[in-house]
C-alpha cells in the first residue's frame, strides 16, 4: 500500500474526529472506519500523527485548554522578556516577516497577481496563497469548501488577481508543515507578505512569540503591544491574521478557557492545539 494513501486514510480519520470529537469515539470504531486491525490502525495513526487517537481525544477536551492557560502567560513573558530561542521562536528561526501598511499598498492588491494552492496537511487541507514578495495567505477549508477560504483572501487582497497553482505552492506548504510540526530547516527562511495596519501587524509579530503548546488570553496580548487597546482591538486584529498556523492566532483563547472562537472552526483549533501537545 502507498504510504500516500495510509497518509489519507489518516487524514480522514483525523477529519472525522474533528467532527464528532464530542462523541468520543474510541479506537475499535475508528479502526473499522478505516478498514484496519486495531493494533495496526495504531501503529499507522502515532506515525502519522506523532499521538495516539485516544490521546488527542483527550488533548481536544475544553478541560485541557485551561491546563494550557494556566501555564502560557509565564512562557510567554519568558519568551518576550528573555529572547527565548528555539523551535517556538518561529519567526526568529524559519520565518522573516515584512509588514505592509494600507499606506504602503494602493488599492489593497491593485496590479498585484497571487498565486495560490490547495494542499491536504494532515490537519486538513490547506489554502496557501503567495505574492512575489512571500506567503500572504494560509487558510483551511469549511465542510469540504474550497470557496470559503479563497473568497476569505480575495477579500483581504479585494484588487488583486488571483491565479490557481497548486504546484506553484507546493514547496511553501511543505515548509508551512515542517516549520509548525517542530521540522522546519534552519538554512532555509519561509518569507511572510504581510498586509494590515500598522496594530494589526504588531498583534501579529506578538502572535508569533506564542511557544509552541502553550495558550495565552486576549487580555495578554493587549498587555503586550498596546496597554492602551483594549482585548477587543486585539481579538479583531487576531481574528484579521492572513497566515493561519504560522502566525498562531489558534493559541489565542478566552479567559474562561473556551477555545471555539476560530475563523476555521472550534474543532479545528483543538485539532491544531492537541497535536501541539503530541508528547505521549
Amino acid at each position: 500500500m502507498k504510504e500516500n494513501f495510509k497518509y489519507r486514510i489518516i487524514a480522514e480519520s483525523i477529519d472525522y474526529l474533528v467532527a464528532h470529537y464530542k462523541d468520543q469515539p474510541d479506537l475499535t470504531f475508528l479502526a473499522e472506519r478505516a478498514g484496519y486491525e486495531v493494533t495496526h490502525f495504531q501503529k499507522l495513526f502515532k506515525k502519522h500523527v506523532g499521538i495516539s487517537p485516544k490521546r488527542l481525544i483527550q488533548y481536544m477536551n475544553i478541560r485541557h485548554a485551561r491546563e494550557l492557560l494556566r501555564n502560557g502567560v509565564p512562557l510567554l513573558d519568558a519568551a518576550l522578556d528573555t529572547g527565548l530561542s528555539g523551535l517556538s521562536r518561529l519567526h526568529d528561526l524559519f520565518v522573516s516577516c515584512e509588514g505592509i501598511t494600507p499606506g504602503q499598498v494602493q488599492g489593497r492588491g491593485k496590479g498585484l497577481t497571487i498565486t495560490y494552492g490547495f494542499y491536504p496537511s494532515v490537519i486538513g487541507e490547506i489554502m496557501i496563497a503567495r505574492t512575489e514578495r512571500g506567503l500572504c495567505w494560509l487558510g483551511f477549508l469549511l465542510n469540504e469548501d474550497r470557496s470559503i477560504p479563497l473568497e476569505r483572501a480575495q477579500e483581504h487582497w479585494p484588487a488583486a488577481a488571483f491565479l490557481l497553482d497548486d504546484d506553484a505552492v507546493q514547496k511553501d506548504a511543505e515548509a508551512v508543515m515542517k516549520i509548525w510540526s517542530g521540522q522546519g530547516d534552519k538554512r532555509k527562511t519561509l518569507k511572510l507578505d504581510l498586509y494590515g495596519t500598522n496594530f494589526q501587524i504588531q498583534v501579529w509579530k506578538a502572535l508569533m512569540q506564542i511557544p509552541s503548546g502553550t495558550t495565552i488570553t486576549y487580555q495578554d496580548i493587549a498587555r503586550r503591544v498596546c496597554s492602551q487597546r483594549a482585548s477587543r482591538a486585539v481579538g479583531k486584529a487576531v481574528g484579521a491574521n492572513p497566515i493561519s498556523l504560522l502566525i498562531p492566532c489558534h493559541r489565542v483563547i478566552r479567559s474562561t478557557g473556551i477555545i471555539d472562537n476560530y475563523a476555521w472552526g472550534g474543532a479545528r483549533k483543538k485539532l491544531i492545539l492537541a497535536l501541539e501537545q503530541r508528547a505521549d
